[in-house]
Order: C-alpha cells, then structure tokens, then sequence
C-alpha cells in the first residue's frame, strides 16, 4: 500500500510540474484553458514592455524637438551635408526617421548591454534581481526592434513624400524599394549604409523572437543564434556611422558615439572570457572538431580583445573617421527625383 502510494504521490508531483504557470507566476485551475507557453510569454512581455515603449516613444519626441529646433536655427548638421533640406516643417518626417533612429541605437545599447551582463560572469551586487534584469532584457529588446521598424517607416514616408514627379503608386514603389529592398537605394554613401540597416532590420527580428519559440527548436538551437544579436547591434552602429548626419563630421559627436561602444565591447570580452555555461569555457584543446571548435573560441577572445584596442585608440587619437566640414558644403539632393 505505502508503494501505491508513493507512486501515486510521484505521478501528482510530475504532473503539476508539467503544468506551466501563468504569466503572473502561479498555475491555472485543472478546469482553466490555457494558452501555449509561447504566446503567454511573448503576451506578458508586451504588457510589460509598455512602461518601456512609453519611455522611448518620450525620447524619440525629444530628439524630433530637438533637432528640429536645429534645423529652424541654422545650426543642424543635417543642413550642413544636404543645404536643400534647411525647411524643418517640410522634412519634418526625415528628422521623425533619426530621431527614431537614435532613440532606436540606444535601446539596443541598453538590451545588448544587458544580454552581455546576463550571460557572462554572475555579478555578485545587483541593483535588482536577475530575474527582473531578464525581464528588462526581453522588454528592451521588443522596443528596439518597434524603433527599428518606425526608423524604416518614416525614412520610407519621405522618400514617397520627396517623388513629386510621379504618381502616387510609383512614388510608393520608389518609397517601399529605397527603404526596404537590399542593393535598390543607389545614392552616395546611401549605397552601402542603408543595405546595412535592412540587414539589421532582418535580423533583429526573427532573432528577437526566437526567444518566445526556443521550446520548439531546443534551448541549444536558441542559444547558438541569439549570440548573433552581437551583430545585428554592430550592423546598427556601422550604418549610423556611415549615413548618420548628426555624427557625419568628426567631432565630439561622433567621438561620443564611438566611447559608447567601448563598455559593451568591455563586457564582450569578459563574457567570453568568463562564460557563465561550463560548456563555453575555453578549457584545454581536443582533438578533431573539439579541437577545431577550441581554435575558434579562442579566435573570438583574440578578436574581442583587439576591438576593445582598437575603440580605445579611436577615442584617445580622435581619428574617428569623420569626414571633415567643408567650407562651402554640397547642394546635391541625395537622389534626384523619379520622372515621367
């Protein structure tokens, strides 16, 4: 009897340990419909991404005011590449398009940030719980990617808005292609930033999202993929630097930026010198494809390393690569207008 018993206690406690807990942490009633794990995990992180997508929605204001008040005096550095623009109230959605940029760049900032302070070395004082650091993660992560998109959205809308010349299905064309078709944009240094921050753009996505599916593919497979959000991030800072107005002369702008980039190469190297899973640690070198896959690991901390150097001795000469400001600056159009 006292088998049967336990038996019948074990089958109990497997069967509750099946069950999934609700968003707010506790289980549903036996007689309750659930929803998949999945979409109740992607649901509560949009609810709590709110307080979060508020408070980018308030920065992306303040920088549309603020560089719009630049444009109106004369001292906007968008102006300064591109004369033909200096009307703030009609490329207004231009500068919606960079402010949603630059509050888009920071969030990501502050999502890599914290992907990287999660999955190296268990720091031993948290402001707040590794739990909640988690959750910030993902709601951060939610909002870069709606920045991402609404970067795209309105540099697309001024570009529909820009072709005068032709109708309104063409001019839509033109604005879709320029703005979301890779290789089609075909002005200046457009050519090679703005195929960037599509690459960017298509892969911040998928790989954002494949959190709320890693029990279908397998938390290894999740894993393996989510550590190229690394490059979705350095793609976002290439494009900003290569096409960013706002930091296209090399001064402290543009060194700003650049010094930014120095702490998260910081933490990517000691997440990669401390990972917190035993598998990833270096340990002593294999033979055959363990072998191969040490040679790799150690590669990726070699390059790491040269990184941090490298942004170092950007920040310390100043030799950024910014373009120097002329003194009588172009009046060329980014690209001239479709016709008939």
């Amino acid at each position: 009897m006292r088998t049967v018993a336990a038996v019948a206690r074990a089958r109990e406690a497997l069967m509750l340990s099946d069950v999934s807990p609700d968003e707010d942490g506790t289980t549903a009633p036996p007689g309750r419909q659930r929803p998949p794990a999945d979409r109740a995990a992607l649901r509560g992180d949009l609810r709590s991404a709110l307080p979060d997508a508020t408070a980018a929605v308030v920065v992306t204001a303040l920088v549309f005011a603020f560089l719009y008040a630049r444009m109106e005096s004369g001292a906007s550095d968008t102006v300064a590449v591109m004369p033909f623009m200096d009307d703030a109230g009609t490329y207004w959605m231009y500068l919606l398009s960079q402010a949603f940029g630059w509050s888009g760049l920071l969030w990501a900032w502050g999502t890599v940030m914290l992907g990287l302070l999660l999955s190296g070395p268990r720091p031993t004082r948290l402001p707040v719980s590794r739990r909640v650091l988690e959750r910030w993660h993902r709601t951060t992560s939610l909002t870069t990617m709606a920045l991402m998109t609404a970067h795209a959205l309105m540099f697309a809308a001024e570009l529909v808005r820009y072709e005068t010349k032709v109708g309104w299905a063409e001019r839509l064309w033109v604005g879709f292609a320029d703005s979301f078709v890779p290789g089609w944009y075909d002005s200046g240094t457009g050519r090679v930033a703005i195929p960037l921050g599509q690459g960017a753009l298509y892969l911040a996505i998928p790989l954002g999202l494949l959190f709320y599916v890693r029990h279908r593919i397998g938390a290894n497979t999740w894993r393996r993929l989510h550590r190229f959000v690394i490059v979705v991030y350095v793609l976002s800072v290439w494009h900003t630097l290569l096409y960013g107005t706002n930091v296209w002369y090399g001064e402290w702008p543009r060194t700003v930026l650049w010094l930014l980039q120095v702490p998260v190469a910081l933490l990517l190297l000691t997440r990669l010198l401390r990972p917190a899973r035993r598998a990833e640690r270096l340990g002593r070198p294999g033979g055959g494809a363990a072998r191969s896959g040490w040679w790799l690991r150690v590669a990726g901390r070699a390059a790491a390393g040269a990184v941090v150097i490298g942004l170092v001795a950007v920040v310390v000469s100043g030799r950024d690569g910014g373009r120097d400001r002329p003194s009588h600056p172009p009046a060329t159009a980014p690209h001239s207008q479709e016709t008939d």
